[in-house]
């Protein structure tokens, strides 16, 4: 399924190459620092052990690698990737001193990766920001090892009217923040019109179906705000 705004040339590219100095403080802004805490229900649904390895696609800054290794607090060997190469700067330089962080400038559609090569695969608000969401979501079936889980969290379809109505409204703020913080609003006005078009929590699943993933299933957070989509490879 190909993505019309994320098909306009250079657009994706454009956006994050403006925002990726203050991508980490406009997370906070927007969320309420909520991502924080949607970020660590990943983990803990991921309930990883210290044998396993991972790969983190669209991994911005790196939260849900630092995450992952603070977890098992183990030397395992993990793959954070990003197409932009100024976000995978910034997560180099956040994350130091983690020295078992490999860092891979590229697509979720084309992963320069071996078949059969992870345990989990992680895609934490970056699956409504490809061109091709089957595509992606192939490749995440792909590189995970027989046995291995695909998690994704991202943005998602509110169940209640009232609360929708008063997110709805919320975001009409966003763009403006983020000229107030960033110096730029197009970038969040991108943001807002990705997180409408992107599916539902159910078409997901189909999609996860499609791309041969078994037990597939999904956690709402904050009340469809977010959800986690879950899926195995046997």
């Amino acid at each position: 399924m190909q993505q019309y705004l994320q098909n306009k040339k250079g657009l994706v590219q454009s956006v994050f190459d403006r925002v990726y100095d203050k991508y980490d403080l406009m997370n906070d802004f927007m969320s309420l620092g909520i991502h924080r805490i949607w970020k660590k229900n990943l983990i803990n649904m991921m309930n990883p052990s210290p044998k396993n390895n991972l790969i983190d696609v669209a991994c911005g800054t790196g939260d849900i690698g630092r995450l992952f290794l603070d977890n098992t607090k183990i030397d395992t060997k993990i793959c954070c990737v990003d197409p932009n190469k100024s976000m995978i700067s910034k997560g180099k330089a956040k994350l130091n001193k983690y020295k078992n962080i490999s860092w891979v400038i590229a697509h979720a559609e084309k992963l320069p990766v071996l078949d059969n090569s992870f345990d989990y695969y992680t895609i934490s608000f970056g699956l409504r920001n490809t061109k091709d969401i089957q595509k992606a979501l192939s490749e995440a079936y792909r590189v995970l090892k027989p046995g291995g889980r695909f998690l994704c969290l991202e943005f998602s379809k509110i169940l209640n009217s009232n609360l929708n109505l008063i997110y709805k409204n919320y975001s009409k703020l966003i763009p403006l923040v983020g000229n107030a913080i960033v110096g730029e609003k197009e970038p969040y006005e991108y943001l807002i019109k990705s997180i409408e078009n992107f599916v539902n929590q159910e078409e997901l699943i189909t999609m996860m179906g499609d791309s041969k993933f078994k037990k597939c299933s999904y956690r709402n957070l904050s009340g469809g705000i977010v959800s986690i989509h879950s899926g195995w490879k046997f």
